[in-house]
């Protein structure tokens, strides 16, 4: 794990879809995607950046239902609760359980002292499990938030797992342990001590311990802690593994931004798949047992077949329910995808996170109707015009519009130039 602040600007975050098979990767998180969580049904993603955003995507219409702003850092870990409920986890210590369509949490779970970097479910939904930097992980109640210390380990804890029977919890460190924690609290944890540091651990459906670290290997485990194989995944630190609902793959996501494909009846290194950005830093697989969803450090999220290597889908426009279908391929509209989710652009539709857009050429800023702007916004003597919105994206919402609530990006000149004419013509009354 790379032992550092998980800090960086918050930019602006987005959309792209990916919900279909020839569908796009999801594109606009304004940083690394260091999270990705897949709905029961597959029909929704929840993915967490450190531009501090998690972003709920529909797979099936490729757009994105709703940005979840609250973590004042690092979105480390995300999970769909079974009731339909997310939770996501922060470097800021903090947990954040999301009703759905909610735009605030129902409730914060404190107690960590350091980065949370995994969340896991239990098979009954009852219990939240959560690792963290501060050496310990937790397991949380979530009918009233009231949490067990699980203490032991002597550096970072970077992954938490349940086993399916939910009898157990297994945790891993950057001490080099793995930990099976039985739930009944009659026992002390049974310690594995591995060869390497530990960034992160799953369980598969039939039991079996899958972890990685520092090495580039990729253990399995019995559930009792026998250790039943070493795979060289990666010659590069594995960040992330995720194991198929079938049992029968594993992801493993390394530093050097390749993902390698692991068939665990065979205990063998299937193929790699280059491209996902480096680091790769999250992987989730669809219901189907084969499509994967890689995060990387290049801001997108990717689509993959995991039993051909072939990356699926270039874009999303176009898409079933798509609100830029009308646009077909154009270069404005794909730009304005990092903007969708927070923004309309016709009159009439419903409120989203920030104004319409509808009209807004020649409008000053902070008026448009039925949205409730900051005051140091309407203190600015701004009229948006195609040279102020570009300007706008030039330096920065934060150096242009002081106060603003919008994260923080910047546009390329070519890409500026595209959506303006794009926003003459979209936005048109």
């Amino acid at each position: 794990m790379i032992q550092r602040r998980l800090v960086l600007p918050i930019l602006l975050v987005a959309l792209c879809g990916v919900a279909l098979p020839a569908l796009a990767q999801l594109r606009g998180h304004g940083g690394p995607v260091r999270a990705v969580a897949v709905s029961a049904d597959g029909s929704r993603a929840i993915t967490g950046s450190f531009d501090s955003t998690a972003i709920l995507w529909s797979l099936s219409t490729s757009t994105a239902e709703r940005v979840l702003r609250f973590h004042d850092s690092a979105v480390n870990a995300v999970a769909f609760l079974p009731d339909g409920r997310i939770a996501t986890g922060g470097e800021d210590a903090t947990i954040a359980i999301w009703q759905p369509g909610a735009s605030t949490p129902e409730r914060v779970l404190k107690g960590h002292t350091g980065p949370i970097v995994s969340l896991a479910i239990s098979p009954d939904g009852r219990m939240l499990g959560s690792a963290s930097w501060d050496r310990t992980a937790r397991l949380w109640s979530l009918r009233d938030g009231a949490s067990q210390v699980l203490e032991g380990h002597a550096q970072n804890v970077n992954g938490i797992a349940f086993t399916p029977d939910g009898r157990s919890v297994v945790t891993a460190g950057y001490d080099l342990t793995l930990r099976i924690w039985a739930l009944d609290g009659r026992a002390s944890p049974t310690v594995l001590t591995l060869p390497t540091p530990l960034n992160t651990v799953a369980v598969a459906p039939g039991g079996e311990i899958v972890a990685a670290g520092a090495s580039g290997k990729v253990y399995v485990l019995s559930a009792t802690g026998e250790r039943l194989a070493e795979i060289e995944a990666e010659a590069t630190p594995v960040i992330a593994v995720a194991v198929s609902g079938d049992g029968k793959l594993a992801a493993a996501c390394s530093v050097r931004g390749a993902v390698a494909i692991i068939d665990l009846a065979s205990r063998s290194l299937q193929r790699l798949l280059l491209g996902p950005g480096l680091p790769a830093w999250s992987a989730a697989f669809l219901p189907d047992n084969r499509t994967l969803l890689t995060g990387g450090s290049d801001h997108l999220v990717r689509r993959w077949d995991a039993l051909t290597g072939t990356r699926l889908g270039d874009t999303g426009l176009g898409t079933p329910g798509d609100p830029l279908a009308a646009y077909g391929n154009d270069r404005g509209a794909q730009v304005f995808r990092a903007c969708v989710a927070c923004h309309t652009l016709k009159a009439g539709e419903p409120p989203r996170a920030g104004p319409t857009l509808a009209g807004i050429f020649g409008r000053r800023i902070a008026t448009a109707p039925g949205y409730d702007f900051s005051p140091a916004l309407k203190q600015l003597d701004i009229v948006w015009t195609p040279e102020t919105v570009s300007r706008l994206f030039e330096i920065g919402p934060a150096t242009y519009t002081p106060g603003t609530k919008m994260p923080e990006q910047r546009v390329g000149a070519e890409d500026r130039a595209a959506l303006v004419k794009f926003l003459e013509r979209a936005t048109r009354p």
